[in-house]
C-alpha cells in the first residue's frame, strides 16, 4: 500500500520513523461556563487562573535552562502581562463569566499581535497556550500537552507550544512534524537545540492520528504517512549513514587545506553552557568557544531587573565552564516580543522596526551599565582563577539591532569604560551590512544575526510560511549583503543565525570570508564534515556560484551540484 506524502520545512536535518503521538489540544471554544457570583468573583477567577497558569510554566522553566527556559520565563510572562490582565478585567466587568472572559480577551489581544505582524505574531502561538492552560485550569481539566506514550514516538502537533517542545526528551522524541509554525519559529530553535529532526507546516499533519508509523525526512521537509517497508529501510539507512559520516568528522573547524573557521555555539544559560562544555570537552569533539550567548533569559518574566551580583554569578559561570576559550555575549535584546515589566511600556505599530535591543538600552542607560559591569566582573573572576586555560579566556561582548555608527560608539565607549577590550554589534540589519565599516571603525567585531538580515533584506516577515521562500539566506541578495559587510571592513565578522548551521551554506560563508559559525550545537558536526571535505579555494567558488544564482533554490542546487559526493549524499 502506498503511503502519503506530505510537505513542509525542514527546520533540523535527519531521519526517523516512529509511531505518531498527537498532542491533543484543549478545546477551548468548546469548554462551558463556569458558575460565578457576580463580576468580581469572575475577574478573581479569571486572573488566578492566568497566575496559576505563570507559576506553572516558571516551575518548568526552573527545570530546564539556555533558550528553553528563556522561552519558558518569556510565556509565563505573557500570562500575567498587565495589557492582557486589563482585558480579561474588562470582559468581565462587562458581564463575561471567567471562561469566556479569558477566551474573548486572548482572542483581541491574538488579532492585535497578528495585525503587527513580524516578531509580535509569533507570539500568538504562546498566547493561545496560555488561554488554553488557564481555561482547563477554570474547567478542572487536563493542562494541555504530550500525552504520556511509551517507546519512541513522532510527536505531532497542530502547532507545538514552546512549554512542550521545552521538556522533550531526544532519547524518545525521534521527530516533530507540526502543520504550522515557521522555521525560525520557538518550536524549530527549540528542536535544532535539542537535536531532534523537525518538519512545520507539513500541510495535512492534522491528519494524522496516533499510533499511525510516521516517517520524517527533517532535511527536505517531508513527511510520509504510513511509509512501506522499502521507504522506512531508506529512511533508516540515511540515519545510519549521517550518524557514521558525522562521527569521522573529528577535530577543529577547518577546510581540508588547513583554512580555520571556528565552530562555536549559541547558547542561553548557565547551566547550558556547563552542560555543552561537558558534552564537548574531547580532543576530537570540541566546542571551540560561543559565538551568541542571550543574556535576556535573566530578564524575561521578572518584575524588576536581575542585580549586578546575580548576573556576576551567572556571567562568571558561563566563561568558567569556556575557560580559555572565546566567549562572545550579546548584551540584552528585549522590546518587541521580549517585554520588560519594569521598563516604560511603548505602544508600537511595528516593534519589529521599533524599541528593541540597543535602541531600547538607550533609553534605559542603567541596565546596560549593569550588565557590562557584571560581564566584566564575572571575567575577571575566572582570568583570575586557578582553572586550566583560564588566562587565556577570550572576552568579546555585542550589541543587538544596531543600525548605525552613532549607535555602535555609543555602545564601544560604555563597554570600554568598564574594561571590556572586545566590543563588536550584531548586523541584522542591511545599514549596517553595507556601512560595516563605518559602523565598525571603533569596535573589534562583527557578527552576522542572518535570521533578522534577511527578513529586513528581502522584506519578508520570516514568521510567515508563505514567505519561505524569499525569507532564505540562499537569496543571492542577502548573500551579496553578507559579502558586503564582510569586505567593508577589516575586523572579523562571524555569523550567529541559523545560516551558520547549514553545512552547504557553510562553505558558502567560508567563501565569502566569514571568520566564524555559531550555531546548536548539534548542527556542529555536520559543518565540521562539510568544511573537512573542501579546500578554501573551493569555498570560494562556491561562494561566486551562489551569488551569481538566480533565485534562492537555483543558489542550493548550483552549490549542491559542486560539493563533494560525500556531502551531497548526506544532504540530498
Amino acid at each position: 500500500m502506498a503511503s502519503t506524502s506530505l510537505s513542509g520545512i525542514g527546520v533540523f536535518a535527519g531521519s526517523a520513523v516512529a509511531p505518531a503521538v498527537v498532542v491533543e489540544r484543549v478545546d477551548a471554544d468548546a469548554v462551558k461556563e463556569i458558575e460565578f457570583a457576580d463580576a468580581g468573583a469572575s475577574r478573581e477567577l479569571a486572573t488566578s487562573a492566568l497566575t496559576a497558569v505563570a507559576e506553572h510554566l516558571t516551575k518548568r522553566a526552573e527545570a530546564t535552562s539556555g533558550h528553553a527556559q528563556e522561552v519558558l520565563q518569556a510565556t509565563a510572562g505573557l500570562a500575567t502581562d498587565r495589557g492582557l490582565v486589563k482585558a480579561v478585567g474588562k470582559k468581565a466587568d462587562a458581564g463575561a463569566g471567567p471562561v469566556e472572559a479569558v477566551r474573548a480577551a486572548v482572542a483581541d489581544y491574538a488579532a492585535k499581535l497578528e495585525k503587527i505582524g513580524g516578531y509580535m505574531a509569533e507570539r500568538v502561538t504562546d498566547l493561545m497556550d496560555i488561554r488554553d492552560r488557564a481555561v482547563a485550569q477554570l474547567a478542572g481539566l487536563p493542562q494541555p500537552g504530550v500525552p504520556d506514550f511509551e517507546g519512541e514516538a513522532v510527536i505531532v502537533a497542530d502547532d507545538l507550544a514552546p512549554a512542550d517542545t521545552a521538556t522533550l526528551d531526544p532519547a524518545r522524541v525521534l521527530a516533530v512534524v507540526t502543520e504550522k509554525g515557521g522555521p525560525t519559529s520557538h518550536t524549530a530553535i527549540l528542536c535544532a537545540q535539542l537535536g531532534i529532526p523537525a518538519v512545520v507546516r507539513a500541510s495535512g499533519a492534522g491528519e494524522i492520528t496516533s499510533g499511525t508509523v510516521v516517517g520524517v525526512d527533517g532535511e527536505h521537509g517531508v513527511v510520509l504517512v504510513e511509509p512501506t517497508a522499502d521507504e522506512q529501510a531508506g529512511l533508516i539507512e540515511r540515519a545510519r549513514v549521517r550518524a557514521e559520516a558525522l562521527a569521522a568528522a573529528v577535530g577543529k573547524g577547518e577546510t581540508s587545506d588547513g583554512h580555520r573557521v571556528q565552530l562555536l555555539v549559541n547558547l542561553g544559560g548557565a547551566e547550558e553552557a556547563e552542560k555543552v562544555a561537558a558534552a564537548h570537552s574531547a580532543e576530537d569533539d570540541p566546542i571551540e568557544g560561543i559565538g551568541l550567548f542571550r543574556t535576556e533569559f535573566l530578564y524575561l518574566g521578572r518584575s524588576d531587573a536581575p542585580s549586578v551580583e546575580e548576573q556576576t554569578e551567572t556571567y562568571r559561570r558561563v566563561l568558567a565552564a569556556f575557560a580559555g576559550k572565546k566567549v562572545v555575549f550579546r548584551t540584552l535584546d528585549a522590546g518587541s516580543d521580549k517585554p520588560l515589566k519594569f521598563t516604560e511600556k511603548i505602544e508600537e505599530d511595528n516593534p519589529a522596526l521599533g524599541v528593541r535591543g540597543i535602541r531600547m538600552c538607550q533609553r534605559n542607560e542603567q541596565l546596560l551599565r549593569d550588565q557590562l559591569e557584571a560581564i566584566a566582573a564575572g571575567y575577571k573572576a575566572v582570568v583570575e582563577s586557578d582553572l586550566p586555560g583560564a588566562a587565556e579566556t577570550l572576552l568579546w561582548v555585542m550589541a543587538p539591532m544596531v543600525a548605525d555608527a552613532d549607535e555602535a560608539d555609543w555602545f564601544f565607549g560604555l563597554a570600554h569604560e568598564y574594561g571590556i577590550e572586545h566590543a563588536g554589534v550584531m548586523i541584522e540589519t542591511p545599514a549596517a551590512a553595507i556601512r560595516s565599516g563605518v559602523v565598525l571603525k571603533n569596535g573589534s567585531f562583527g557578527s552576522l544575526g542572518t535570521n533578522d538580515l534577511t527578513q529586513y533584506t528581502m522584506a519578508a516577515d520570516r514568521l510567515l510560511g508563505d514567505l519561505a521562500a524569499l525569507n532564505s539566506p540562499w537569496q543571492p541578495a542577502v548573500l551579496d549583503m553578507i559579502s558586503a559587510a564582510v569586505s567593508g571592513t577589516e575586523n572579523p565578522i562571524g555569523v550567529c543565525g541559523e545560516a551558520g548551521g547549514d553545512p552547504l551554506l557553510a562553505l558558502v560563508l567560508t567563501g565569502i570570508g566569514v571568520k566564524s559559525l555559531s550555531m546548536a550545537a548539534p548542527k556542529v558536526p555536520a559543518v565540521r564534515f562539510a568544511l573537512s571535505l573542501h579546500t578554501h579555494a573551493q569555498c570560494v567558488e562556491l561562494a561566486e556560484v551562489a551569488r551569481s544564482a538566480r533565485t534562492a533554490t537555483a543558489a542550493r542546487e548550483a552549490v549542491l551540484a559542486k560539493v563533494d559526493p560525500k556531502l551531497a549524499a548526506l544532504v540530498s
